[in-house]
C-alpha cells in the first residue's frame, strides 16, 4: 500500500468514527485555532466535542494553549468543524499530524478553510492585540508540506501559489469587520519552523523582505488547502512585538496573556464573519 492509499484508509476510518459518534456530519467551514484562539469555541452555544487522542489519525497536542479538541458546532443551523489546537513542525513528528486536519476537512466536503495563529508583530505600525488578515506569506520553514508522495490526487505536483489566501473571503471579512466597527490590519505572514523565537537581526531582515508578522504555523495548512482547491482565509493575532522591536524578552506565557486580552475582539471578529458567511 503506497502513502496515498494509507492516507485514504486513515481518512475513511476517521470519517466513520466521527459519523458513529456524531451522526450526520455536513460542515461547510473548518476553523483551525492557533495559540490562544481555542476559546472562541464559546461563540457556539451548542457543540459536540471529542479529544484528538480518541480520534483515528489524530494525536494529542503538546503545546500549552492548544487544547486538542475537535468540535462540531453550528451557526444559522449550518455546521462548522472546529479544531481547538494544532500540531507544529518543531514538535518533531513531521508533517503528517499538521496535514491531517486539512485532509479531513476536504474529505468531509468542506470548501472554506479558516486558519488562525498568534504572531509576532514586525510592522512598526502594529500593536499587541491587533488582528491581521493575512494577504500572503513567506515560507522560511526549511521545508514544504507537499514534498513526497501525493497526499491527494487533486493536488497538482506543482501547485500554483498566486492566491493562496482567497481574495473573495478576504474582501468579505474586511467588509463585515468594517460594518461591525471591528478594527483590523492587513499584512504578510512569514513562517519559521521554531521553536526558538527570532533574533533581532532576523527580524530586521524579515522586515526588509516585506514581512509584517512572524510565526511558526499556518503556512503548511494554507498550502495544502490551496492545493486541494479550498478557499483559504487566515487571521493572526499580534500577540507580541517581535525581537528588537519590543524592549522585553519574549516568552510563550506573554503570547498567551496577550491572546487572552484580545479574546473578546477575536470572538466578535469570527462571530460576525461566520454568521454572514453561513447566512
Amino acid at each position: 500500500m503506497d502513502e496515498t492509499e494509507k492516507i485514504k484508509v486513515t481518512l475513511t476510518k476517521t470519517v466513520t468514527y466521527l459519523r458513529n459518534a456524531w451522526g450526520k456530519i455536513n460542515p461547510e467551514v473548518a476553523l483551525i485555532c492557533g495559540s490562544g484562539w481555542g476559546e472562541i469555541s464559546e461563540i457556539f452555544p451548542n457543540s459536540l466535542s471529542i479529544n484528538y487522542s480518541e480520534i483515528p489519525g489524530f494525536s494529542s497536542t503538546t503545546v500549552e494553549g492548544h487544547e486538542g479538541i475537535l468540535s462540531l458546532c453550528e451557526i444559522n443551523q449550518k455546521q462548522i468543524l472546529l479544531f481547538q489546537g494544532r500540531r507544529h513542525l518543531y514538535e518533531g513528528e513531521g508533517w503528517d499530524p499538521i496535514r491531517f486536519p486539512v485532509l479531513l476537512a476536504h474529505e468531509l466536503g468542506i470548501q472554506n478553510l479558516l486558519l488562525t495563529n498568534a504572531a509576532g508583530g514586525i510592522n512598526p505600525d502594529f500593536q499587541v492585540g491587533d488582528l491581521m488578515i493575512v494577504e500572503d506569506h513567506i515560507n522560511f520553514m526549511d521545508s514544504n508540506p507537499l514534498i513526497g508522495a501525493s497526499l491527494n490526487p487533486k493536488i497538482p505536483r506543482f501547485p500554483d501559489q498566486t492566491e493562496v489566501y482567497d481574495n473573495t473571503l478576504r474582501q468579505r471579512l474586511q467588509e463585515i469587520a468594517k460594518k461591525n466597527d471591528l478594527p483590523f490590519v492587513k499584512g504578510i505572514y512569514l513562517g519559521l519552523s521554531g521553536p526558538a523565537f527570532e533574533t533581532p537581526a532576523e527580524i530586521n531582515a524579515f522586515r526588509v523582505l516585506g514581512a509584517d508578522a512572524v510565526g511558526m504555523s499556518t503556512i503548511p495548512e494554507a498550502m495544502i488547502g490551496n492545493g486541494l482547491g479550498m478557499k483559504v482565509l487566515a487571521v493572526s493575532c499580534i500577540s507580541n512585538l517581535a525581537a528588537g522591536i519590543s524592549e522585553e524578552k519574549l516568552s510563550h506565557q506573554d503570547v498567551k496573556q496577550a491572546a487572552q486580552i484580545a479574546l473578546p475582539k477575536m470572538k466578535a471578529f469570527f462571530s460576525a464573519f461566520l454568521r454572514d458567511l453561513l447566512a
